[in-house]
C-alpha cells in the first residue's frame, strides 16, 4: 500500500519529540563540538513548546497518545509512529531521571559524558533510521519497541 506523502512527512515529525528530549545529552559534546548544534535545529520548535507552556510535555504526551493513537480515523502509519515515537520518548524520559539520580554528582566526570553523549549518538542514529524509514513510506521497524507497538495499535 502506498503512503501519502502527507503522512510520510507527518510521521517524519513526530520523532522530533524524541529528539526534543534527547538533546539536553549533548550538552558536553556541544560545547566540545559547537558546529554540532545544528543537528538540534529540527526539535526546536518542540523543545521549546514543551519549556514554554506549563506542563508542556504531559500536554503534548496526552494530546498525541488520546488524540492521535487511540484515534481510529488517524491512518494506521501515523498511530504507528506516533506510539513509537511516544515510546522512545518515555525510555528517554526514564533515562534522564536516571542520569539525574544516579549521576547527577558526577556529572563532570568523564563516564557521565561519554554515557551521555552516547545516549544522544544513539538516539540521533534511531530517528536518521526513523526519518529514512518514513520517508520510504515504510514503518520503521525498532527490535522490541515496534512489537510493543503493534500489539497496542491491534
Amino acid at each position: 500500500m502506498l503512503i501519502p506523502l502527507w503522512q510520510r512527512g507527518l510521521g517524519i515529525l513526530i520523532y522530533m519529540l524524541p529528539w526534543s528530549d534527547a538533546i539536553p545529552f549533548g550538552r558536553h559534546l556541544f560545547l566540545e563540538f559547537p558546529w554540532l548544534q545544528w543537528i538540534s535545529l529540527p526539535a526546536l520548535p518542540i523543545f521549546f513548546l514543551e519549556r514554554g507552556i506549563p506542563f508542556g510535555s504531559l500536554l503534548i504526551f496526552f494530546l498525541l497518545f488520546l488524540g492521535v493513537t487511540r484515534n481510529p480515523k488517524i491512518p494506521y502509519f501515523l498511530r504507528f509512529n506516533t506510539l513509537q515515537a511516544l515510546l522512545l520518548d518515555i525510555g528517554l524520559i526514564v533515562i534522564s531521571y536516571a542520569f539525574q539520580i544516579l549521576l547527577g554528582p558526577f556529572s563532570a566526570d568523564l563516564i557521565p559524558r561519554a554515557l551521555s553523549s552516547t545516549v544522544l549518538v544513539g538516539v540521533l542514529t534511531i530517528i536518521v533510521f526513523t526519518t529514512i524509514e518514513c520517508f520510504q513510506g515504510k514503518e520503521p521497524d525498532l527490535p522490541g519497541i515496534s512489537q510493543a507497538v503493534r500489539i497496542q495499535l491491534y
